[in-house]
């Protein structure tokens, strides 16, 4: 193994404060319990990388924009990073919009990606498995000399399985909700938090 991809969104980066403030703007649009929508979205987030969306979408309320403002970095990515980087080649798939870089830079841990492919500039998004690939040509590495780790089993196993890499389900965030239905599409390995990466090395 020779580079290792992440997912940034429930997988570097901490996104429960984001998800509360749409839930809260989707229920406060609507005469119904707390309860009720976050059953629904609970339901989409077993099969829908955007649940909260798909959820008020349901129910007739259109989302504001994303507000990249109240992401934070999950306590133990700068640590994890920092070990990884050196032995190995680091880079990011990832569904953003504009200024991913910048974000990153941000928070601090810009300088330990060489590749960073994220949907907004590649103008195309997971699972579309050209955003994999064309993040494995600029690192310049064949599919089985990477690992890519994400917490969606549709966005980042799945297409990522198909092209050869192994692969790594970070359950954070909503992918507590998805289930392997099939044993094709199991990972390679399954932590519940990014501290646990350090397995990575048995791949």
């Amino acid at each position: 193994m020779k580079w290792i991809f992440f997912d940034l969104g429930a997988t570097l980066v901490d996104e429960s404060d984001v998800y509360k403030s749409r839930c809260e703007y989707a229920i406060n649009q609507l005469n119904i319990e707390p309860e009720e929508f976050m059953n629904r979205v609970y339901e989409e987030a077993k099969v829908s990388p955007t649940p909260i969306r798909t959820a008020a979408k349901a129910y007739g309320v259109t989302l504001p924009e994303w507000d990249n403002s109240l992401e934070k970095l999950y306590d133990a990515a700068y640590g994890v990073l920092s070990a990884l980087h050196g032995r190995y080649k680091l880079g990011i798939i990832a569904n953003q919009s504009l200024g991913t870089q910048e974000r990153i830079d941000k928070w601090g841990i810009g300088q330990f990606f060489d590749v960073v492919i994220a949907s907004a500039e590649a103008g195309c998004a997971k699972p579309d498995p050209g955003i994999f690939t064309m993040a494995l040509r600029k690192a310049g590495c064949k599919a089985e000399d990477a690992v890519m780790i994400g917490d969606r089993l549709d966005n980042d196993i799945i297409p990522a399985k198909k092209l050869g890499m192994k692969t790594v389900w970070v359950r954070q965030g909503y992918a507590i909700y998805q289930n392997i239905d099939d044993e094709s599409k199991r990972p390679d390995l399954i932590v519940d938090t990014i501290e646990e990466l350090k397995g990575l090395d048995d791949l």
